[in-house]
């Protein structure tokens, strides 16, 4: 007996993005093509289409579930760590950077995509998609809460992607295939020395 229609679709939104996934991690978003995806479900190339609006789409659901697994790794890094003082919160910080670094090396295309994926003009970001970006940040807010207590929500959202995007730089350009390779080491000490200065800043 045929499955029903919601399932069926659901696997094959699941094989779909199983595709995907696949070949962004081999050749970066570019790699997305229709007409490859559908070959590789075995799907009529309008059908594809029957699945997702469009590759935008399927590149945002690969996106979603690398940051799931982004999430996953700062938890561990945070859950390593005690988090009762204000040295336990500089460390946390330090560790959650770390651990953003390393996931960043271990899933270069993955990663890179997150932040080269453009939405065609005037398309809003769906909601979900949304959630799982705000998600990430709950990882920082909870030990700057502990640093500076006297920030009120707008601020630690503040400083939280502030910091955030100081780190993204570093591992950026440390990443860069075009530029000089950091070794690992080398990006890790970087890392820790902006964090530790910027927590002595906001303790100011």
């Amino acid at each position: 007996m045929n499955a029903p229609l919601s399932e069926r679709r659901q696997a094959q939104l699941a094989a779909l993005t199983d595709a995907a996934e696949r070949r962004i991690a081999e050749g970066g978003i570019a790699s997305l093509k229709a007409r490859d995806l559908a070959s590789d479900i075995g799907i009529a190339l309008g059908g594809l289409y029957n699945i997702v609006a469009d590759l935008d789409e399927l590149a945002l659901r690969v996106s979603s579930r690398t940051l799931g697994r982004l999430g996953e790794a700062l938890t561990a890094a945070s859950d390593a760590l005690p988090l009762e003082s204000k040295a336990d919160a500089v460390n946390r910080l330090v560790a959650i950077a770390h651990a953003y670094l390393h996931f960043a090396k271990g899933n270069l295309r993955l990663w890179r995509t997150l932040f080269e994926l453009r939405l065609a003009e005037g398309t809003a970001l769906p909601a979900w998609a949304a959630d799982d970006q705000l998600r990430l940040f709950r990882h920082v807010a909870e030990p700057l809460t502990l640093l500076v207590p006297t920030m009120d929500e707008a601020q630690q959202t503040l400083a939280a992607r502030t910091l955030f995007a100081a780190v993204h730089g570093i591992v950026t350009l440390g990443l860069e295939e075009r530029l000089v390779a950091v070794p690992l080491t080398a990006l890790e000490a970087q890392i820790e020395w902006l964090v530790r200065a910027a927590c002595r800043g906001l303790e100011e």
